[in-house]
């Protein structure tokens, strides 16, 4: 039977948008994810080439290089994909694409390219700028459209771009404070978005994707636990408190812990899109554990910082980075073999990283080695799966 046709008489139907055929620059998702992977699985390269010597005359190097990259690079990347797709559906307004993207993009990519030159100050300049323009690219479509309750992305932003001018400047020798301590807040503002994000999404990707399971949250326990990453913050901030610091990352540990049980994870583990997203969040959970714990001298602080990085951050921007490519290129919210062995591969990268160390401290070097290598194949797998998704049309025909 024909669908009724409820034009006027006269008039024809209007055309349907042309999509090309490489879509790259339709929505912001598609040049970041290929981007952070790529960049995710080249940095270990870099870092070679740095101790090699290869790279001498580098502005950032060595830990300080991989820790600036990690952060403000790949992260901060993947928060700009999300952020940019994201908040055009949160306000269905237009978000940057075509030339506009391409023009983040590149910002980006200098941002990558300076630091490992010996310009520091355009290296400063560019690192400080990308995430402001990525602020002002969501921030108009939410100020117009407003969307209050997503205003504080746009703060948050701000914020990050202003830690890593502080950065640049410690480095550069005009404020006189170490480069970590910048570092530090902007992992402690990227922990702060985790939280918010995984409240909001991963209770609904729960439900959605195994029913039946009821995956729930208590209001005053969600401000118990994301008011308690900001106080971590503002501890950081004030400096010298390491025992203050410890008890709210006590508190934030036992707080996440509980909002994490909530969510049901034991049910989620035939769903793999599902499982990382909790798997990740249970990384969220051990480093504000281990926190507390070197706080009062019983674990090694930098081990607490790697299970946010490579566990939380890398589980869940790469549990993140394959449902919304999957969603917004109209292909089925399930996960294959690819997807599951980049997610065990990434668990994998911090199970050794951070637990390696702590059994056998002698065999240190060998543990980051091993993590270094799992961490590369995941976003190599992930590389490899996602390229044609990335750069070709969705498979509806829609446009973005």
């Amino acid at each position: 039977m024909n669908e009724l046709n409820l034009q006027r008489p006269g008039r024809q139907a209007a055309p349907a948008p042309v999509v090309p055929s490489f879509a790259l620059w339709q929505l912001g998702f598609r040049p970041f994810y290929l981007l952070a992977s790529l960049f995710s699985a080249l940095s270990i390269a870099l870092w070679a080439l740095q101790y090699s010597g290869l790279l001498g005359h580098a502005y950032l190097r060595g830990p300080l290089w991989h820790a600036h990259e990690m952060l403000f690079g790949y992260t901060v990347a993947v928060i700009a994909g999300f952020l940019l797709t994201a908040v055009r559906n949160w306000t269905n307004r237009p978000t940057p694409t075509g030339v506009p993207l391409m023009a983040l993009a590149a910002l980006w990519v200098a941002g990558r390219v300076l630091v490992l030159s010996p310009w520091g100050a355009a290296a400063a300049l560019v690192n400080a700028a990308f995430p402001i323009a990525v602020a002002v690219g969501i921030g108009v479509p939410i100020v117009r459209s407003r969307n209050k309750r997503n205003y504080f992305f746009v703060g948050l932003l701000v914020l990050l771009g202003m830690i890593t001018g502080a950065v640049h400047a410690a480095l550069l020798g005009a404020v006189d404070v170490s480069p970590l301590f910048g570092l530090r807040l902007a992992l402690d503002v990227v922990l702060f978005i985790m939280a918010v994000m995984a409240g909001r999404v991963v209770p609904m990707f729960t439900n959605n994707g195994v029913p039946g399971t009821n995956a729930t949250r208590r209001p005053w326990l969600e401000k118990v636990a994301l008011g308690s990453v900001i106080v971590l913050f503002l501890a950081d901030l004030a400096q010298g408190m390491p025992l203050l610091a410890g008890t709210v990352a006590a508190v934030a540990a036992v707080a996440h812990a509980a909002r994490l049980a909530l969510w049901q994870p034991w049910r989620t583990l035939r769903t793999p899109l599902v499982w990382v997203l909790h798997g990740a969040y249970l990384w969220v959970v051990i480093h504000l554990a281990l926190r507390a714990l070197a706080a009062a001298g019983l674990a090694d602080e930098s081990l607490s910082f790697h299970a946010l990085t490579v566990g939380g951050i890398g589980g869940l921007t790469l549990g993140m980075i394959t449902r919304t490519a999957r969603g917004h290129t109209g292909r089925p919210l399930k996960a294959d073999g690819y997807e599951a062995a980049a997610y065990l591969l990434v668990f994998a990268a911090a199970l050794v990283r951070v637990f390696g160390p702590m059994l056998a401290p002698g065999l240190s070097l060998a543990f980051i080695e091993i993590s270094a290598l799992l961490w590369v194949a995941a976003f190599v797998v992930y590389l490899v799966r996602y390229w044609p998704v990335l750069t070709r049309p969705r498979l509806d025909g829609k446009p973005g």
